[in-house]
């Protein structure tokens, strides 16, 4: 019984501490942006869309096959 009133004080102070940890990465914006990463590395890096990227690579081998 005596090692409740040492283990729940504790506990709760465990408790606050992850508690003003999530508080503060919610304010930080570490969750804005959950699906940008992920998507981010499909996209291909040489497409003309992506901005600073408006020319496309110039090719040595000719399409015709010549």
């Amino acid at each position: 019984m005596e090692a409740l009133y040492m283990l729940i004080p504790i506990a709760v102070g465990v408790m606050i501490i992850v508690v003003i940890a999530f508080i503060y990465t919610v304010k930080s914006g570490q969750y804005d942006d959950l699906e940008g990463p992920a998507h981010r590395i499909l996209m291909d890096d040489d497409d003309p869309r992506i901005p600073g990227r408006d020319k496309e690579p110039k090719s040595k081998i000719s399409d015709d096959g010549e």
